[in-house]
């Protein structure tokens, strides 16, 4: 495995949120990443935010990110994350990145 950035060796095997330049927030276990920072996850899927309903997660699966759409990679906490009630939590979407 190349080295794709500082910290990302450390958090292979673990779950992690991405968010993309478009916006998006993927949530997986990372798999893998090269020098471009390109990032395999596996067992994914999308948290679609909104102001009216809940959170809605779109199963993604097997899923590749190409590393020039990534904004931020972080180490998610899985006690954390669990004991949220994700379809009684609120917020806008995010806005895409401008560069």
């Amino acid at each position: 495995m190349a080295t794709g950035g500082p910290g990302l060796e450390s958090l292979v095997d673990q779950q992690i949120s991405v968010i993309t330049n478009d916006g998006r927030n993927i949530v997986g276990v990372l798999k893998g990443f090269d020098q471009a920072t390109n990032i395999i996850l596996d067992e994914s899927h999308e948290r679609v935010f909104s102001t009216k309903e809940g959170v809605q997660q779109l199963v993604l699966g097997l899923y590749i990110i190409r590393g020039d759409n990534i904004s931020v990679v972080g180490e998610l906490d899985e006690e954390l994350d669990s004991n949220l009630d994700l379809s009684k939590l609120r917020a806008h979407p995010l806005k895409p990145v401008i560069h």
